[in-house]
């Protein structure tokens, strides 16, 4: 973006009155349907305008949203949730058990082709006893299944008969029960979301407007020109400037997400466990992660901060002895500056998705890395149609760049189960399977948290990707803004509670 794009920016009416917040992201969501969510963009527009069984109170704790009440059966193989009788959709017409029904039943349809099926997968049967009361059954005893019902409610009565399709109407003119509803999807990638007035409490926003600011150079000039009132993510590089400013206060949060390089399994080259750790000893992660930010290395599947986190598990350095030797025994063959199988360079090719924060950059470096030390790096930049096709039906890729971000619940069995519903890489180790069958059926927390980490300490070691970082991050909003609550997963939870004067 050049400088008179910037002022062409500035000048643009986004709102001159002061019920509207306006904020940046990196891309404009393509869509708004909780069913087929991809990036984290989308999920944070989806807090704005849908709504949940159960959502998290500011001391993250578990609280009613569209439900009123649950009874558990002593089993803890079913359960009836009550739901709230003071509920309408943003069209009018009233929420009831029918939409929860078809929620899941349509995340469940294999036809529907859902990214959110792992978060329904635990559930076996679902039905309305009435308009107020639904009744689940569960593959296997749940202690707290409310913890897991945080997944967003659609309107059945939007949908036509049939599997539900990514490219329904819906997806640009939805419809739910939150504090916003979508006013309209702008020619200039804006989304304008404006209160709902038959929201049940109170909204202390008049009007939302998710801009797309593509250059995150210009991004904190923008909050510091008062042309945006939030920042989601604040550049480390920015970080002083902002904080020196008294017309901005930056908010910090720690999101439960981390990067990783995956592997193809169903490859035989990656499938070979010492191609793989040849690969990671090449990786410099520190120096990929420098132009992103600040943030955590990790050595598997958890965060640090997490009780499943396996702390005896030491991240590993970069090791170009070390990698010779173990690409050596994988059957590569150093040929001049390059090694090659059979005679022929290896080539490999990354996929990243487009609307992953920093990906481009996070790419190029690897890129760099690996073909200073010999290995040819292809990267493809996709779309979600792109990412949808090559990696989750196709697998058509060597190396997947990306990110994975979690609830408090830190479910990673959807990832690495073998039959995992996000388990795209292929990774499958019995002993895994059945450390993380031991966990979801554990009634005691204690067994939990060691079964999750012998499963961090054997999937470290099996490394079906290298494990990268957790970024710390920073919002910045304007003072102008009041009563703010960051959620640390979804950011805009506690938005309704927020002011603008």
């Amino acid at each position: 973006m050049n400088r008179s794009m910037l002022s062409a920016l500035l000048l643009l009416p986004l709102a001159a009155y002061a019920g509207n917040l306006r904020y940046a992201e990196d891309q404009a969501p393509a869509l708004l349907n909780p069913v087929f969510g991809a990036s984290m963009a989308e999920a944070r527009a989806n807090e704005l305008v849908f709504e949940s069984l159960y959502t998290d109170n500011p001391e993250l704790q578990t609280t009613p949203a569209l439900a009123e009440s649950a009874e558990v059966a002593a089993d803890k193989l079913s359960m009836v949730v009550t739901l709230r009788s003071d509920v309408t959709w943003h069209d009018g017409q009233a929420f009831s058990a029918d939409d929860v029904v078809y929620t899941v039943k349509t995340m469940q349809d294999k036809a529907t082709a859902s990214t959110e099926y792992g978060r329904v997968s635990w559930i076996k049967d679902i039905s309305a006893d009435d308009a107020t009361h639904v009744r689940m059954t569960f593959v296997h005893p749940e202690v707290r299944p409310e913890d897991k019902l945080f997944f967003k409610i659609l309107p059945k009565h939007s949908f036509a008969a049939g599997p539900m399709k990514r490219t329904d109407p819906f997806r640009t003119k939805p419809i739910g029960t939150g504090p916003w509803k979508v006013t309209q999807f702008n020619e200039d990638n804006s989304v304008t979301f404006s209160k709902n007035p038959g929201w049940r409490s109170s909204v202390g926003i008049d009007q939302v407007t998710l801009r797309e600011v593509a250059d995150k150079n210009y991004q904190a000039k923008l909050v510091l020109y008062e042309s945006l009132e939030a920042l989601v993510r604040v550049l480390p590089r920015d970080l002083a400037i902002l904080q020196n400013n008294r017309k901005v206060e930056l908010y910090p949060y720690q999101t439960n997400s981390w990067w990783y390089l995956g592997y193809n399994l169903n490859r035989p080259l990656l499938a070979n466990a010492s191609v793989r750790h040849g690969i990671a000893d090449l990786v410099d992660v520190d120096a990929l992660l420098a132009p992103v930010g600040t943030g955590a290395r990790i050595s598997g599947p958890f965060v640090p901060s997490s009780p499943y986190y396996n702390h005896d598990v030491t991240l590993a350095e970069p090791d170009d002895d070390a990698a010779a030797t173990l690409l050596a025994q994988g059957g590569l063959v150093k040929t001049n500056d390059d090694w090659t199988q059979g005679g022929r360079p290896v080539v490999l090719t990354a996929v990243a998705h487009k609307s992953v924060e920093s990906v481009q950059e996070v790419a190029i470096n690897l890129q760099s890395q690996l073909q200073t030390a010999g290995i040819q790096l292809k990267v493809d930049f996709l779309d979600d149609a792109e990412w949808k096709q090559r990696v989750w039906k196709d697998h058509d890729y060597d190396l997947l760049l990306s990110q994975w971000t979690f609830d408090r619940n830190e479910d990673i069995r959807e990832q690495f189960h073998s039959q995992g519903t996000r388990n795209f890489v292929g990774y499958a180790n019995p002993a895994v399977d059945t450390l993380l069958d031991k966990a979801r059926d554990a009634t005691d927390p204690f067994v939990r948290k060691a079964a999750l980490r012998d499963v961090h300490k054997l999937v470290a070691a099996d490394q079906p990707m290298v494990f990268l970082w957790t970024l710390d991050s920073y919002a910045a909003l304007s003072v102008k803004v009041k009563n703010v609550v960051v959620h640390p997963f979804y950011f805009f939870t506690f938005a309704p509670q927020w002011g603008l004067k």
